[in-house]
Protein backbone atom coordinates (compact mmCIF):
# COMPACT_ATOMS: atom_id res chain seq x y z
CA UNK A 1 0.00 0.00 0.00
CA UNK A 2 1.48 3.01 -1.30
CA UNK A 3 5.69 3.52 -0.54
CA UNK A 4 6.53 3.71 3.04
CA UNK A 5 9.58 5.68 4.06
CA UNK A 6 11.92 4.63 7.02
CA UNK A 7 12.31 8.11 7.69
CA UNK A 8 8.57 8.41 8.49
CA UNK A 9 8.66 5.34 11.05
CA UNK A 10 11.40 6.79 12.81
CA UNK A 11 9.68 9.97 13.15
CA UNK A 12 6.81 7.90 14.18
CA UNK A 13 8.79 5.88 17.19
CA UNK A 14 10.25 8.78 18.28
CA UNK A 15 7.36 10.72 19.06
CA UNK A 16 5.50 10.65 22.51
CA UNK A 17 3.46 7.88 23.47
CA UNK A 18 0.08 9.91 22.73
CA UNK A 19 0.98 10.64 19.53
CA UNK A 20 1.94 7.65 17.76
CA UNK A 21 -1.47 6.13 17.88
CA UNK A 22 -2.82 8.93 16.43
CA UNK A 23 0.43 9.23 13.46
CA UNK A 24 -0.26 5.66 12.88
CA UNK A 25 -3.94 6.00 12.25
CA UNK A 26 -3.55 9.07 10.06
CA UNK A 27 -0.63 7.01 8.13
CA UNK A 28 -3.03 3.72 7.61
CA UNK A 29 -5.82 6.04 6.59
CA UNK A 30 -3.76 8.70 4.06
CA UNK A 31 -2.33 5.23 2.60
CA UNK A 32 -6.05 4.08 2.33
CA UNK A 33 -7.02 7.05 0.37
CA UNK A 34 -3.81 7.80 -1.96
CA UNK A 35 -2.89 4.04 -2.81
CA UNK A 36 0.05 5.60 -4.71
CA UNK A 37 1.46 7.68 -2.36
CA UNK A 38 4.76 8.69 -1.99
CA UNK A 39 6.11 9.32 1.61
CA UNK A 40 8.91 12.05 2.39
CA UNK A 41 9.51 14.45 5.11
CA UNK A 42 9.31 17.85 4.57
CA UNK A 43 9.91 20.81 6.99
CA UNK A 44 9.37 18.18 9.68
CA UNK A 45 6.15 16.52 8.58
CA UNK A 46 5.35 13.26 6.86
CA UNK A 47 3.96 14.71 4.04
CA UNK A 48 1.62 11.85 1.12
CA UNK A 49 3.04 12.77 -2.45
CA UNK A 50 1.26 11.75 -5.55
CA UNK A 51 2.40 12.69 -9.10
CA UNK A 52 4.93 14.60 -6.84
CA UNK A 53 2.67 16.56 -5.62
CA UNK A 54 1.99 17.28 -2.09
CA UNK A 55 -1.49 16.16 -0.93
CA UNK A 56 -1.30 16.02 3.33
CA UNK A 57 1.08 15.84 6.21
CA UNK A 58 1.74 15.11 9.92
CA UNK A 59 4.14 15.93 12.78
CA UNK A 60 3.81 15.30 16.34
CA UNK A 61 4.84 18.31 18.84
CA UNK A 62 5.13 18.21 22.56
CA UNK A 63 2.03 17.97 23.40
CA UNK A 64 -0.16 18.23 19.93
CA UNK A 65 -0.24 16.49 16.24
CA UNK A 66 -0.88 18.05 13.61
CA UNK A 67 -2.28 17.69 10.02
CA UNK A 68 -2.73 19.44 7.15
CA UNK A 69 -4.14 19.18 3.91
CA UNK A 70 -2.59 21.38 0.93
CA UNK A 71 -4.31 23.10 -1.56
CA UNK A 72 -6.54 25.92 -1.17
CA UNK A 73 -9.47 24.15 -2.76
CA UNK A 74 -9.84 22.06 -0.10
CA UNK A 75 -10.77 24.59 2.72
CA UNK A 76 -13.94 25.07 2.45
CA UNK A 77 -14.61 21.47 2.92
CA UNK A 78 -13.01 22.02 6.04
CA UNK A 79 -14.93 25.39 6.82
CA UNK A 80 -17.97 22.79 6.09
CA UNK A 81 -17.00 20.16 8.79
CA UNK A 82 -16.36 23.38 11.41
CA UNK A 83 -12.71 23.23 10.89
CA UNK A 84 -10.40 26.28 10.45
CA UNK A 85 -8.25 25.98 7.52
CA UNK A 86 -6.15 28.56 8.44
CA UNK A 87 -5.16 27.48 11.73
CA UNK A 88 -1.83 27.67 12.98
CA UNK A 89 -2.24 23.96 14.54
CA UNK A 90 -3.04 22.51 11.17
CA UNK A 91 -6.19 21.76 8.85
CA UNK A 92 -8.04 19.31 11.78
CA UNK A 93 -6.55 21.98 14.40
CA UNK A 94 -4.41 20.52 17.86
CA UNK A 95 -4.84 16.63 18.02
CA UNK A 96 -4.31 15.12 21.28
CA UNK A 97 -6.19 11.72 20.75
CA UNK A 98 -7.89 10.05 18.39
CA UNK A 99 -11.08 11.43 19.30
CA UNK A 100 -10.36 14.48 18.20
CA UNK A 101 -10.28 13.27 14.33
CA UNK A 102 -13.14 12.73 12.08
CA UNK A 103 -14.19 9.72 11.15
CA UNK A 104 -12.40 7.31 8.94
CA UNK A 105 -14.77 7.47 6.02
CA UNK A 106 -14.81 11.34 6.37
CA UNK A 107 -10.75 11.86 6.72
CA UNK A 108 -10.75 9.51 3.60
CA UNK A 109 -13.23 11.54 1.99
CA UNK A 110 -11.12 14.97 2.08
CA UNK A 111 -7.84 13.53 1.24
CA UNK A 112 -8.72 12.35 -1.93
CA UNK A 113 -10.51 15.42 -2.13
CA UNK A 114 -7.54 17.29 -1.71
CA UNK A 115 -5.37 14.85 -4.31
CA UNK A 116 -7.68 15.38 -6.99
CA UNK A 117 -7.59 19.17 -6.55
CA UNK A 118 -3.56 18.75 -6.65
CA UNK A 119 -3.36 16.73 -9.75
CA UNK A 120 -5.91 19.01 -11.41
CA UNK A 121 -3.84 22.07 -10.83
CA UNK A 122 -0.98 20.03 -12.02
CA UNK A 123 -2.63 19.13 -15.11
CA UNK A 124 -3.66 22.71 -15.69
CA UNK A 125 0.23 23.53 -15.81
CA UNK A 126 2.13 26.76 -14.84
CA UNK A 127 -0.18 29.55 -14.59
CA UNK A 128 0.44 33.06 -16.17
CA UNK A 129 2.19 35.43 -13.57
CA UNK A 130 -0.53 37.73 -12.84
CA UNK A 131 -0.02 41.17 -11.96
CA UNK A 132 0.87 41.97 -8.34
CA UNK A 133 -2.11 42.54 -5.97
CA UNK A 134 -2.12 46.12 -4.32
CA UNK A 135 -0.90 45.51 -0.36
CA UNK A 136 -3.74 44.77 1.96
CA UNK A 137 -4.55 47.59 4.58
CA UNK A 138 -3.19 46.59 8.07
CA UNK A 139 -6.19 45.35 10.22
CA UNK A 140 -6.48 48.01 13.26
CA UNK A 141 -6.17 45.56 16.34
CA UNK A 142 -2.29 44.32 14.51
CA UNK A 143 -1.55 47.58 13.95
CA UNK A 144 -1.94 48.58 17.55
CA UNK A 145 -0.17 45.99 18.57
CA UNK A 146 2.40 46.68 16.34
CA UNK A 147 2.93 49.77 17.85
CA UNK A 148 3.84 48.59 21.02
CA UNK A 149 6.95 45.62 20.21
CA UNK A 150 9.44 47.94 18.43
CA UNK A 151 11.13 44.86 16.95
CA UNK A 152 7.96 43.54 15.53
CA UNK A 153 7.14 46.55 13.71
CA UNK A 154 10.52 46.70 12.33
CA UNK A 155 10.39 43.63 10.75
CA UNK A 156 7.17 44.25 9.32
CA UNK A 157 8.10 47.19 7.96
CA UNK A 158 11.31 45.87 6.22
CA UNK A 159 8.97 42.31 4.85
CA UNK A 160 7.89 42.84 0.87
CA UNK A 161 4.06 44.18 0.28
CA UNK A 162 3.02 40.23 -0.13
CA UNK A 163 4.39 39.36 2.98
CA UNK A 164 2.82 41.98 4.93
CA UNK A 165 -0.68 40.92 3.49
CA UNK A 166 -0.22 37.54 4.39
CA UNK A 167 -0.41 38.76 7.72
CA UNK A 168 -2.70 40.72 7.44
CA UNK A 169 -5.09 38.57 5.59
CA UNK A 170 -4.77 36.15 7.85
CA UNK A 171 -5.91 38.56 11.41
CA UNK A 172 -8.47 40.17 8.92
CA UNK A 173 -10.00 36.64 8.15
CA UNK A 174 -10.72 35.53 11.81
CA UNK A 175 -14.65 35.82 12.27
CA UNK A 176 -14.42 35.69 16.01
CA UNK A 177 -13.04 38.32 18.28
CA UNK A 178 -10.59 35.88 20.54
CA UNK A 179 -9.46 34.31 17.43
CA UNK A 180 -8.54 37.33 15.86
CA UNK A 181 -7.40 38.38 19.20
CA UNK A 182 -4.87 35.19 19.46
CA UNK A 183 -3.51 35.43 15.48
CA UNK A 184 -2.78 39.07 16.53
CA UNK A 185 -0.81 37.39 19.78
CA UNK A 186 1.07 35.17 17.24
CA UNK A 187 1.68 37.12 14.83
CA UNK A 188 3.59 39.51 16.43
CA UNK A 189 5.58 37.03 18.69
CA UNK A 190 6.58 35.70 15.32
CA UNK A 191 7.39 39.12 13.59
CA UNK A 192 9.07 40.15 16.63
CA UNK A 193 11.80 37.19 15.97
CA UNK A 194 11.51 38.34 11.92
CA UNK A 195 9.25 35.35 10.66
CA UNK A 196 7.02 35.48 7.99
CA UNK A 197 3.71 34.24 8.29
CA UNK A 198 4.38 31.17 6.74
CA UNK A 199 7.78 30.19 8.42
CA UNK A 200 7.14 26.91 9.19
CA UNK A 201 6.95 25.38 5.57
CA UNK A 202 9.81 27.53 4.40
CA UNK A 203 12.96 25.05 3.76
CA UNK A 204 15.87 26.14 5.97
Amino acid sequence: MGLRNPLVDAQIAAAAPFAKPILEHLRDVAHKALPNAVEEIKWGYAMFLVEGKMVCGFAAFKAHCSFRLVGSEIKEKLRALGYDPEDSAGALGKITSLKDLPSERKLVALIKEAAKAQLAVKAAGPKKRAAPKPELPVPVELSAALAKNKAAAKHFAAFSPSCRSEYSEWVSEAKREETRAKRVAEAVAWLAEGKKRNWKYEQC
